[in-house]
């Protein structure tokens, strides 16, 4: 079994690189299954959120590293710079750090779990996962639940759904005037949504492929909000002194132009524009114009650090922790493996009494007394469980101590040679 991780994330990479190697959500099932069925890898689950792509997998990193490149039409030199790959220690440590919280960008944060789950449940789907990775993850979910419940390292963190709220205000000075657009009725985008209803702006409308899905984003709200498709924005963008945007999409949906149609419409009100897409829902060129203020989720390091000193304090129990997890598991997994060896020679003990017991009752059926019986059946037992080892020890080299010492702790034998 070779358990590797291959990723990169927000301390490895820039967005420009993260949004190049991102699996969509449309195409996560049909990639794993690429992966697992191209035999890059045995098992696989892949990972991938704004801050991160991750490739947990069976196999050779190599393999999974040319299978990444090569899926996402890169050159390996390109993306290799960025890439961390972890063998099977690290790679255990690795899944309970993220699952944790300890990893991301906003310390402790919740959210990165239930992806983890998704990411787990949809490699199962397309049977990428089997006995090492399902054994990982379930190990996985439970020390994330265990470290959140007895340490305080999720505790006052700042989500960026929290920030984003943040941000505005420090553009505007009151949510509450403000007509709030949605691009996108995801999870991360209701997330947001939730955060800035809660300060009740003047109006909030959700823009999204299919209008019933915005629909009920819309209703969940409970504020005055109304729905819309992708294709009005052109047409109503101006409206909005707030646009936060988060789809799958692999290209732009918010183009330069349209914004520039937009500023000409407001008279050049400024706009807040949060761009949470990985790739980037809007183009990077909108920065270029005046009174607009475009922010991505790699600009929200600064506000995000609020609490994190004393979340930084629980950290460093989470991670104590974590590493008595790791060694627990690593142990239990050199178990697994003795497993099969266990099974053969229980088997083997089996067919040695069977055949022994066989012969008892073909002495007994022929009239030789029990006594006799018995005491043939214990000695033929005896040499055939202790055949193999006495053989394999008369020929091993007198310098074979290893065997010798193993032979001695199996069989709980004092040496009287040793003093």
């Amino acid at each position: 079994m070779q358990l590797t991780a291959v990723g990169l994330n927000h301390q490895t990479a820039p967005l420009s690189i993260r949004e190049k190697l991102a699996f969509a959500a449309a195409v996560l099932p049909e990639a794993v299954g690429n992966l697992v069925n191209s035999r890059a890898a045995q098992e696989a689950v892949i990972l991938s959120t704004c801050n991160r792509t991750e490739l947990y997998c069976v196999g050779d990193a190599e393999t999974v590293v040319q299978w990444l490149a090569n899926y996402q039409g890169l050159a390996i030199e390109e993306i290799r710079p960025y890439l961390y790959t972890y063998g099977c220690s690290e790679t255990i440590q690795h899944a309970f750090r993220v699952a944790c919280g300890l990893d991301s960008m906003v310390l402790g944060e919740p959210q990165i779990l239930g992806q983890l789950k998704d990411a787990v449940r949809i490699a199962q789907e397309q049977s990428a996962v089997s006995t090492w990775l399902n054994a990982l993850f379930q190990k996985t979910f439970s020390v994330a639940k265990e470290i959140r419940s007895s340490t305080a390292v999720g505790e006052n963190s700042v989500s960026m759904a929290a920030a984003s709220v943040k941000m505005a205000e420090q553009i505007f000075p009151s949510v509450s005037d403000l007509n709030v657009l949605f691009v996108g009725a995801g999870e991360m985008i209701e997330l947001v949504a939730t955060y800035f209803a809660a300060k009740k702006p003047n109006l909030i409308t959700v823009a999204n492929r299919t209008l019933p899905r915005a629909q009920e984003l819309c209703d969940k709200l409970s504020v005055n909000a109304e729905p819309c498709l992708l294709s009005d924005l052109p047409s109503v963008l101006s409206d909005y002194d707030v646009v936060v945007s988060s789809t799958a999409s692999q290209l732009p949906i918010i183009g330069k132009g349209m914004v520039e149609k937009a500023l000409k419409e407001r008279q050049h009100m400024p706009v807040f524009m949060l761009d949470l897409a990985v790739p980037r829902d809007i183009e990077e060129q909108v920065t270029e114009l005046d009174d607009i203020y475009l922010y991505t989720v790699d600009d929200m390091t600064g506000i995000i650090e609020t609490g994190k000193e004393s979340r930084q304090r629980a950290a460093a129990e989470a991670e104590a922790m974590v590493a008595q997890k790791v060694a627990e598991f690593i142990d239990w997994q050199r178990s697994r493996q003795n497993v099969p060896l266990i099974r053969a020679l229980r088997d083997e003990g089996e067919r040695a009494r069977r055949y022994v017991l066989e012969n008892a009752m073909k002495q007994l059926a022929k009239g030789t007394s029990p006594e006799e019986v018995l005491e043939r059946l214990s000695v033929q037992l005896t040499n055939k469980l202790l055949h193999s080892p006495t053989q394999t020890l008369s020929k091993a080299s007198s310098h074979n101590n290893e065997l010798s010492e193993a032979v001695a702790r199996i069989y709980r034998l004092h040496n009287s040679d040793k003093s």
